[in-house]
């Protein structure tokens, strides 16, 4: 059965340097760490990879991102792996929990997360299943 989780998080964006690359090539790599709150609970840690256009307005990221914490009371890590793209600055975003990468309590975890950032706040949805105990 399908679960929800629902809750609000701060994210840390940090510049890294992208080796062996032309800097006029337009692509950049960050450290990410968020503060989880709400059904979930935790920290992540990951990076980021991005490509900016000469288009106002287009560019894409991928990224990856080790989630620790506790989803709805059941301990454990996952991976988390993000596809963005902005489309002349329509945007696009698929996030999906990275296929066994569940530990301990959330072994077998699949799902897919959602990142909603209005006003400067950010929110997130989780909608996830998990194999019976």
């Amino acid at each position: 059965m399908e679960q929800l989780a629902k809750g609000t998080f701060t994210v840390a964006l940090k510049p890294l340097a992208f080796e062996g690359v032309d800097t006029t090539a337009r692509l950049g790599r960050m450290s990410i760490d968020k503060e989880l709150r709400g059904d979930l609970t935790g920290h992540t840690q990951g990076q980021m990879l991005t490509g900016m256009t000469e288009t106002s307005g287009s560019a894409g990221y991928v990224a990856i991102e080790r989630v620790t914490g506790t989803l709805h009371g059941k301990r454990g890590t996952f991976l988390l792996q993000h596809f963005g793209i902005m489309d002349r600055g329509a945007p696009s975003l698929r996030v999906t929990v990275v296929p066994d990468s569940g530990t301990d309590e959330l072994r077998g975890l699949t799902g897919e997360f959602t990142i909603d950032n209005r006003g400067g706040q950010h929110s997130y949805e989780l909608r996830y299943r998990l194999p019976p105990a």
